[in-house]
């Protein structure tokens, strides 16, 4: 059973969050530019989270930056500062619910991959994803959408037959200056795509860039195909404590944390019922 579905006495709360406040210090291992999540400016709604929850706990937020590519994890939250056995950070602010590299808290939101499309290039009359596939053939040719080597996106577009219309993109960019989300704004506002399919906090990063420039459509899991998923914070799998007081900020913070989320036009679906992970 998780954290959220015990009945702990408020004592024993009261003795774990005391625990934890001893650090004096909420330690989030964050990317310094990596909007809509995280910046140095913490003006990302994880950095809002972050900020929220360590007004709550009497804690200052204090971040370990580090570009979120490959071996983020084992450069952060599971890092030791030198010599010593103090790790550089505590939590990552955002990870998949159940991810394999970190223990994960309860979902704290659930999003969906959707279709972004720029307005006034001849393509607002698409109301559902799947009407691309049946253009006349002279319009599906000049169609430019953005494809990803790692998402569900290119998939899709090999199922659909339209993979020569896809404009391939890195998921990671390997640029100092743009983040993802960033680069794809330029290339939309360049016309170099008129669309893409795009993790949907993303997506509201552009789309709160220029709010009436866009279309956002929604895409649709099946049972071969899986857009949406459920959002957590990660902890190292021996800090039972900190997941267990995370979980319970989480659930008291619900109604907060969704106007964050909001107010970042991210597109918000049902948190599906939680399962138990091996680490709970």
């Amino acid at each position: 059973m998780s954290f959220s579905k015990k009945i702990f006495p408020i004592l024993a709360l009261g003795i774990l969050s005391f625990s934890i406040q001893a650090t004096e210090k909420f330690r989030v291992c964050a990317d310094p530019l990596n909007p809509p999540y995280s910046s140095k400016k913490q003006d990302g709604f994880e950095n809002k989270i972050a900020s929220l929850f360590a007004k709550q706990l009497g804690q200052e937020v204090e971040y370990y930056w580090f570009p979120q590519r490959i071996g983020f994890v084992r450069n952060t939250l599971k890092s030791n500062i030198g010599d010593t056995k103090q790790f550089k950070c505590d939590v990552i602010m955002g990870v998949p619910a159940g991810f394999d590299f970190t223990a994960t808290t309860n979902a704290y939101y659930h999003s969906t991959y959707v279709l972004l499309i720029a307005k006034g290039r001849g393509w607002d009359n698409i109301t559902i994803p799947e009407q691309l596939r049946s253009l006349p053939l002279a319009k599906q040719e000049s169609l430019k959408i953005a494809m990803f080597d790692r998402g569900p996106g290119t998939a899709w577009l090999q199922n659909n037959g339209l993979l020569e219309q896809g404009v391939p993109y890195q998921t990671m960019t390997g640029d100092h200056e743009n983040n993802t989300a960033m680069m794809i704004q330029k290339e939309l506002q360049a016309g170099n795509i008129d669309m893409v399919i795009l993790w949907g906090p993303m997506a509201g990063h552009i789309i709160s860039q220029q709010p009436n420039a866009y279309k956002i459509l929604a895409m649709k899991s099946s049972l071969n195909m899986k857009f949406d998923y459920s959002m957590a914070m990660g902890v190292r799998y021996p800090d039972k404590q900190r997941k267990a007081l995370l979980n319970d900020l989480i659930t008291k913070n619900q109604t907060e944390i969704k106007k964050i989320l909001e107010n970042y036009h991210v597109p918000l679906l049902a948190i599906p019922e939680q399962k138990k992970h091996n680490d709970d």
